[in-house]
């Protein structure tokens, strides 16, 4: 009796487990929880730059942009914006001066161009 007793333990201790596992799998953690927040609130408010405008921003790293091409990852004032058109000597935490070129189609983003080292 003892032995279905303890089989029975060890099923719903299981369940359990394999319950909280799932959990946490559809949950994504508290890292993803905190990057979906971020990101709907960048959804929600205006821009702190516009079309045109040069600003400058300090590089934080660098990307591949879907034709190949090498893009920095700036921010100005938290808003994510992507430079194209740089030098091959730009290294991170450089600070440069670029120009407002557009935005991404629901303006959580921008693209810029590359103007000068600041």
């Amino acid at each position: 009796m003892l032995g279905v007793a303890s089989l029975v333990l060890g099923g719903i201790v299981g369940l359990l487990f394999v319950s909280w596992l799932i959990g946490r799998i559809r949950d994504g953690g508290s890292e993803q929880r905190e990057s979906y927040r971020r990101h709907r609130e960048a959804q929600r408010r205006e821009p702190p730059v516009e079309v045109g405008e040069t600003r400058t921003a300090a590089v934080e790293e660098f990307t591949t942009h879907h034709t190949g091409e090498r893009r920095a990852v700036c921010k100005v004032e938290g808003f994510v914006v992507f430079v194209q058109d740089l030098p091959g000597d730009l290294e991170e935490t450089d600070a440069i001066r670029i120009k407002i070129l557009s935005f991404n189609r629901g303006r959580t983003s921008a693209t810029a161009t590359f103007l000068e080292r600041a």
